[in-house]
């Protein structure tokens, strides 16, 4: 079973990955893991018109997207929303301005590569 810090830095790995891959699409990085007392944001990115809240899950094994992307669940899911709402707030974002959350789901194989999968529009509002 993989430690805390193995876990910590596969993370920090699959989010560097996401980052990559989505500024490989012509997105623009804003923040990365943004922080307040409710919890934090992985990646913060503009595509478009819209500012993408972006929840990063990286897992290893047999099912591993399966995993990373089940884990999202609507514990998970609520959380976000209150984070993207507390940043708009605190960024003094115009209600104007589109925001969505995607979840980017990160597979390691035994090989060492890395399946990105993105999800847009993750959780409604």
């Amino acid at each position: 079973m993989p430690t805390s810090s193995t876990r910590k830095s596969l993370g920090q790995q699959g989010e560097a990955i996401a980052a990559q891959h989505l500024l490989g699409l012509g997105w623009q990085l804003i923040e990365r893991n943004w922080r307040c007392r409710t919890g934090e944001i992985d990646l913060i990115m503009q595509d478009n018109k819209a500012l993408v809240v972006i929840e990063v899950r990286t897992r290893r094994g047999r099912v591993a997207m399966e995993n990373a992307l089940a884990s999202v669940n609507a514990r998970k899911q609520a959380k976000l929303l209150e984070l993207a709402t507390t940043y708009r707030f605190e960024k003094d974002i115009d209600e104007a301005t589109p925001i969505r959350i995607d979840v980017v789901g990160l597979a390691l194989a035994n090989d060492g590569t890395f399946t990105v999968k993105v999800i847009h529009d993750a959780i409604s509002w």
